[in-house]
């Protein structure tokens, strides 16, 4: 049976005024999504991917073509749409309990309902303890948990990631992978990630779509066939290290290195 498509974005350019010039970011991208996927976008610096997810989240409008969410276009930002970003973006002057419940504020959401989604998202993320606690007090790792639990609160229908655990070290980062594949699957969401890292695409991903470099277009959408209970021990699995391999060769073929020997060939 097939599943309700989420997304779909149809014939999508994007291009930018430098000077006097229209430089092209994306070039004609095609690609659906499906309701409660983990879709990966991995491609080379500059290729597109967070201009891609700024249009999904509505930040940015599409030069020539259309994004529909649940085939409604995409003509702005929605409370159907939760964004977290690299930098946290968390308010310093509010606690942690606060910083969650500011959307349901914002929706004017009864208290007594805000206080128990409020406790719900920062348990499913393991803040348990830290609701008064302020943003300055926290690690970068918790300062990011606080972020996704914001997102989640308001109930999107999708989450979209841009570098969610780009700036964490590479332990927190992990553990972070995890919490997210559990409080995913706890809460299904549609979720499309930005990410730079190739094991990390591999190990949350339904899906990855590798870019062609500047400008951005789809090379390649891979399935990623393995158990949905994922650990990291799956990254010894052979499957896994297939996918690593495949998808190495996929962006090394679009790096400056690379276009060189093409050329000189």
């Amino acid at each position: 049976m097939e599943k309700e498509i989420m997304y779909r974005i149809h014939g999508v350019t994007k291009s930018y005024l430098v000077g006097k010039k229209a430089m092209p970011a994306l070039k004609e991208i095609n690609f659906d999504i499906r309701k409660n996927e983990l879709v990966a976008i991995l491609g080379t610096s500059g290729c597109g991917k967070s201009t891609l997810l700024r249009m999904l989240a509505g930040f940015l409008k599409p030069t020539t073509g259309a994004i529909y969410a649940q085939h409604q276009a995409i003509t702005g930002p929605g409370a159907d749409r939760g964004m977290v970003f690299q930098s946290y973006t968390l308010f310093p002057w509010l606690t942690v309990r606060e910083n969650v419940e500011y959307g349901l504020k914002e929706l004017k959401v009864p208290k007594a309902e805000r206080e128990a989604t409020v406790t719900r998202y920062l348990h499913d993320v393991g803040l348990d303890g830290f609701e008064n606690a302020y943003p300055r007090e926290l690690s970068g790792g918790m300062k990011q948990r606080v972020a996704i639990a914001r997102a989640l609160a308001i109930n999107p229908d999708s989450l979209l990631l841009d570098e969610p655990f780009g700036a964490l070290d590479a332990q927190t980062r992990s553990h972070m992978q995890e919490m997210m594949l559990d409080v995913w699957q706890k809460h299904p969401k549609t979720i499309v990630m930005v990410t730079h890292d190739i094991e990390e695409a591999i190990f949350m991903a339904d899906r990855i779509v590798v870019m062609r470099a500047h400008p951005g277009s789809i090379k390649q959408v891979i399935d990623i066939d393995l158990p949905r209970d994922r650990d990291i021990h799956i990254k010894s699995d052979p499957r896994f290290i297939a996918y690593k391999e495949e998808i190495l060769q996929l962006i090394y073929e679009e790096s400056p290195a690379a276009q060189r020997q093409l050329m000189e060939a």
